[in-house]
C-alpha cells in the first residue's frame, strides 16, 4: 500500500485503510471481522482518551526528560564522581542515546508479537527501575552510573514504538490521527526542558533526586496506563506458541543489526574523544560498516519473518527516513550546541540556561496544533518540507550567534523556531509510515522513525564531534573552543540543507504521481 504523499489523497487513503482493517488473512467477511474492523478510538469517551493520549505523549515527554536531565547537570554529577577525563564525562549522556536508537527496531517486533499495551507498560517499568539505580550510583562509582544510564535507554526504546503503534492501531487516518501523532511529537522539546528545569532544582539539593524522582513518575505513569490504554486486537499472534513467537522475532536479525548500530555509534562518538588514530576505533567502525549487508542478507534469504517487513520499504518511505535522518541530526547538533553556547561561552548557570530554553516548550505546543492542520491541509510532503525549512533556519541562527549578543536576538529566536522542525517532521513520519504498513505491522512502522530519529540525534553529534576535535586546536583557548564550536554547527547546516532538498524532491514525487495518476484515470475513461 502506498504511503500518502500527494495533495489530494487523503480521501483514497481513508478507502484504502477501511479495506485494510481487520483480519490480515484474506478470509470472507464475517459478524467477526466486522466488530474488529470497528477502530477503538470510537469505542472511547472523552475523558479516557485524554488519559489515553496522555499516557502514550508521555512516552516521547520521559524519554527526553532522560536526556534533558544529564545534559544540564552533567558538570555536577562529574564533580561528585571526581571525574576528570572529559572522555568519562560525555558517556554520561551518550550510553543513554546508544541504546536508546539502537533498540527500538526490536522493541517494537516485541510488540508485534507480545502485544503493544504489555510492552509499553514493561518499558515504563524497565525505564523506572534505571532511573532508580542510576541514582543509587552515587553510594557507588561512575561505571555504576554508566552502566544504569545503558540500561535505561532501553526504556524509551520499548515505550517510543508501542506507543506510537498504539496510536496507529486505535486512530484511523484523519484529523483526530494526526491530532494524536502531533501532541506525541510536541512533548520531545518539552521533555527535554523539563528534565534540565528539573535536574536543575534537584541539583540544589542532591542530584540523585532527579533520578528518584523521575523513577516514581514512570511507575504511577504505568499504572494508569494499565487502566486507560486499550488492548489492541492483534489477531495474527491468537494461538501462536511461544516457540512460534520467538521464530518470528528475527533473532539473528535483531542481534546483527543492534551490533553494526552499536559499533558505528561508539566508534564516531568514541574518535572525538580519543583520536581517529587509535586503531579500535576504525575497527570497530569498519566492521559495524561490514556488518549492514550482513542484516540485510539475513532479513532478505534467511529470516521467516524479517525484522524490517519488505513491503514496508519503498521510495516514500525512503525519502521520509532521509528526511527525518537529516533533520535529527541537525536538531542533535543544535540542542547540543546551543548548551555549551550558553554554559561554556556565557557561562550561564544551568537553571538559567533551563529557562532561556524554555520557549521550545511553548513553541512546541504551538507546532503541534499547527502541525495536526498542516498534516490535514497539505499532507506529509509539505509538512515534511516545511520542518527541514525550519531545522536550517535554526541552525544557521545558532552558527551567526556571535557570543557577546543578547540572548533575546539569534538565541531566543532559535528557540521558536527549530521546535516546529521537530513537531512537524516527527508525525508527518510517523502518520506517512503508519498508513503504509498493515496494522499488525503497526509496531515496526513506529520503530523505524523512532530509530532514524534517536540514532541520528547521536550520529549526528558523532560527525560534529570529529569536525570540532580537527580544528579546535585543542581548545586551549576560547578562540579555539568557538572556533571548534562553529565548525560543528556548520557540519549542522549541510546536515539540513541535504534534507531539505530530499523533502522538495518529495514533493516533486508526490505531486508528478498525482498528476500521472489522474492522466491515466482520465484515458482509461476515455476523457
Amino acid at each position: 500500500m502506498e504511503s500518502p504523499v500527494s495533495c489530494d489523497n487523503n480521501e483514497d487513503l481513508e478507502k484504502k485503510e477501511e479495506i485494510d482493517v481487520g483480519d490480515d488473512t484474506g478470509a470472507d467477511l464475517d459478524l467477526s471481522r466486522t466488530k474488529s474492523s470497528v477502530w477503538l478510538s470510537e469505542t472511547l469517551t472523552l475523558p479516557r482518551e485524554i488519559l489515553f493520549v496522555g499516557v502514550i505523549c508521555v512516552a516521547q515527554l520521559t524519554a527526553q526528560i532522560g536526556l534533558g536531565q544529564t545534559l544540564s547537570i552533567l558538570h555536577i554529577i562529574g564533580d561528585s564522581f571526581h571525574i576528570t577525563n572529559p572522555g568519562d564525562l560525555t558517556w554520561l549522556i551518550a550510553g543513554y542515546s546508544l541504546t536508546v536508537g539502537t533498540f527500538i527496531l526490536f522493541s517494537g517486533r516485541l510488540g508485534d508479537l507480545f502485544g503493544y499495551k504489555r510492552m509499553l507498560l514493561i518499558g515504563y517499568l524497565w525505564f523506572a527501575l534505571w532511573s532508580l539505580v542510576a541514582g543509587c550510583a552515587v553510594y557507588s562509582n561512575h561505571v555504576l552510573f554508566v552502566f544504569a544510564r545503558v540500561l535505561q535507554g532501553i526504556g524509551p526504546a520499548i515505550t517510543l514504538p508501542n506507543g506510537i503503534a498504539v496510536l496507529g492501531a486505535t486512530y484511523p487516518p484523519g484529523m483526530r490521527k494526526n491530532l494524536a501523532f502531533s501532541f506525541f511529537g510536541a512533548c520531545a522539546p518539552s521533555g527535554g526542558i523539563l528534565g534540565s528545569v528539573f535536574a536543575g532544582i534537584f541539583a540544589l539539593a542532591w542530584w540523585p533526586w532527579t533520578f528518584w524522582s523521575f523513577a516514581i513518575a514512570l511507575v504511577i505513569t504505568a499504572v494508569v496506563g494499565s487502566f486507560v490504554v486499550p488492548d489492541i486486537p492483534q489477531k495474527h499472534i491468537e494461538g501462536m506458541t511461544l516457540r512460534e513467537k520467538l521464530r518470528d522475532l528475527d533473532i539473528p536479525g535483531a542481534l546483527v543489526g543492534i551490533m553494526s548500530l552499536v559499533l558505528i555509534n561508539f566508534a564516531w562518538n568514541q574518535a572525538p574523544i580519543v583520536g581517529w588514530d587509535k586503531a579500535y576505533v576504525y575497527v570497530l567502525l569498519i566492521i559495524g560498516i561490514l556488518l549492514v549487508p550482513v542484516f540485510f542478507y539475513i532479513e532478505v534469504k534467511i529470516a521467516p519473518a524479517p525484522l524490517i517487513p519488505l513491503e514496508a520499504l519503498n521510495g516514500d518511505v525512503g525519502f521520509v527516513l532521509g528526511c527525518i535522518a537529516c533533520g535529527w541530526a541537525t536538531f542533535g547538533i543544535w540542542i547540543f550546541y546551543t548548551w555549551q553556547l550558553l554554559l561554556v561561552l556565557r557561562e550561564k548557570p544551568p537553571l538559567l540556561a533551563s529557562a532561556m530554553l524554555c520557549p521550545v516548550a511553548i513553541t512546541g505546543l504551538c507546532a503541534a496544533l499547527s502541525t495536526g492542520y498542516m498534516l490535514t491541509k497539505v499532507g506529509p510532503a509539505g509538512t515534511m518540507t516545511a520542518a527541514l525549512t525550519f531545522f536550517t533556519v535554526g541552525i544557521i541562527l545558532l552558527a551567526t550567534t556571535p557570543v557577546g549578543q543578547i540572548y533575546w536576538a539569534q538565541t531566543f529566536v532559535g528557540t521558536i523556531l527549530t521546535p516546529f522542525g521537530m513537531d512537524m517532521s516527527f508525525p508527518a513520519a510517523c502518520v506517512i509510515l503508519s498508513n503504509a504498513v498493515p496494522r499488525r505491522h503497526q509496531g515496526i512502522a513506529a520503530s523505524l522513525v523512532n530509530t532514524v530519529v534517536n540514532y541520528s540525534i547521536s550520529l549526528g553529534l558523532g560527525f560534529a564531534g570529529t569536525v570540532q576535535s580537527q580544528v579546535d586546536n585543542g581548545g586551549q583557548t576560547t578562540a579555539d573552543v568557538l572556533k571548534g564550536y562553529r565548525s560543528a554547527e556548520y557540519m549542522g547546516i549541510g546536515l539540513a540543507g541535504l534534507g531539505l532538498c530530499l523533502s522538495i524532491l518529495f514533493v516533486a514525487r508526490g505531486c508528478w504521481k498525482s498528476r500521472r495518476a489522474k492522466a491515466k484515470d482520465g484515458t482509461n475513461t476515455g476523457v
